[in-house]
């Protein structure tokens, strides 16, 4: 049971990296709407303000045509030919830009929607948008949603089979100590103990395997999560995941381990007490 826990510790683990991971790649992905350089400012705003009474948008950030195309050179200082092109150049060809996030990557088609709606509403005299990135971002959209759901069902499909194993294992331990006790619990039987002075002893010990187990699993993690730390420091750039995560969540996940590990001790060995002791 021990190592059953463990690997709940670890999914939950696995699991907040993961997150952290995803939200972090997601919190990077956007909808960017590119207008062109003759749309008037005005016009820009009030499209921001419409997108913005949207349930599915959660910023937009405008961004100037002075501050694009300062960005712009900023991403290629290191190009020469393109630098000294842009200095020759007498007007700003690069129009503003509205960097759209929403709340939840799949609402971003439903945003891009919207915009080409109002885009054939306005017609031909009002196109204000030179282009609409979200055909580019669409596919790491798509398999970021399909990685969060993929993760959810796997996660699920991972605890059902541990559950399953701990509760085998303690089950076998409590059929064994029952077998190994037979002579004592015949002798019970022949004083007229009841059936829970006879079947209690067996329920405690399987809680007891649970909160060992537990108390091992959870302590099991220190060292892993330790050496976890130095691994990932040196892949994310000094960002540490679980380690940190394990001591300040110590408490919730010891909490977590220890009810799993009583609940399963307890009903494997109650399984295991009704079919394999009679009284």
């Amino acid at each position: 049971m021990s190592i059953a826990l463990f690997v709940v510790g670890s999914t939950i683990l696995f699991s907040n990296f993961l997150d952290s991971t995803l939200e972090e790649i997601k919190n990077k992905v956007d909808v960017n709407v590119y207008f062109n350089p003759d749309a008037q400012e005005s016009d820009i705003f009030l499209m921001k303000r419409s997108l913005e009474e949207l349930p599915e948008v959660k910023s937009i950030e405008y961004i100037s045509r002075d501050q694009a195309i300062a960005n712009f050179k900023a991403r290629h200082s290191n190009d020469y030919l393109m630098t000294q092109a842009l200095d020759e150049l007498i007007d700003n060809p690069l129009g503003a830009i509205l960097n759209i996030k929403a709340k939840d990557t799949s609402q971003y088609e439903a945003i891009a929607k919207r915009i080409k709606s109002d885009q054939e509403t306005a017609g031909p005299g009002g196109n204000l948008i030179y282009s609409v990135n979200f055909s580019k971002n669409k596919v790491v959209i798509d398999k970021l949603t399909d990685i969060t759901n993929g993760v959810e069902k796997v996660s699920f499909a991972i605890l059902l089979v541990l559950i399953a194993i701990a509760i085998v294992i303690t089950f076998n331990t409590i059929r064994l100590a029952i077998y190994v006790s037979r002579e004592e619990i015949a002798i019970m039987r022949l004083v007229g103990a009841n059936n829970s002075f006879v079947r209690g002893p067996f329920i405690v010990e399987g809680i007891m395997y649970g909160m060992v187990a537990a108390i091992v699993a959870t302590a099991l993690l220190y060292p892993v999560t330790h050496w976890l730390r130095d691994a990932t420091q040196n892949f994310y750039g000094g960002v540490d995941f679980f380690f940190s995560y394990y001591i300040n969540h110590l408490n919730q996940i010891f909490a977590i381990l220890l009810v799993g590990g009583v609940f399963l001790g307890a009903v494997s060995s109650f399984l295991a007490v009704r079919r394999y002791l009679k009284v």
